[in-house]
């Protein structure tokens, strides 16, 4: 497959695409004529990266994470993959507990401007956006 279908199947912009290559997050084959092919491995690599970048992992942790999985099983190895994850998974856990208490204020906040109440709770508004604005 080349570089627009395969962007076009994952709804991503072909530049995209080239900056996973330079950042070697990707590694498609190249034709004779230097067209890259995109192949089955290709999608799986585009895949973890799509679900990772969702997660919030950064381009760095991705390249470490590709680099760990390309190396020998090792528990070096392990350790290093775990400690990744251990990391990414107590920050997912922190916005996790932000978006639950800012739904929760959001809730409290629509509760008070219904009906046209925003003046009268301004002030209690003010103080539940600030205590937001503070746990982030």
């Amino acid at each position: 497959m080349k570089i627009k279908q395969f962007a076009e199947k994952y709804q991503i912009q072909a530049d995209t695409i080239r900056f996973y290559e330079k950042e070697n997050l990707l590694k498609p084959t190249r034709r004779e004529n230097g067209y890259r092919e995109y192949n089955e491995e290709s999608e799986k690599q585009l895949q973890l990266i799509i679900v990772l970048k969702q997660l919030g992992f950064s381009i760095k942790e991705i390249q470490q994470l590709l680099v760990l999985s390309a190396e020998s099983i090792t528990p070096e190895c392990n350790k290093a993959s775990v400690g990744v994850f251990d990391q990414k998974i107590s920050k997912l856990e922190d916005k996790i507990e932000f978006y639950q208490q800012a739904v929760t204020v959001l809730q409290t906040i629509k509760e008070l401007v219904k009906e046209e109440k925003y003046i009268e709770n301004k002030t209690e508004i003010e103080e539940l956006i600030s205590g937001v604005y503070n746990e982030k």
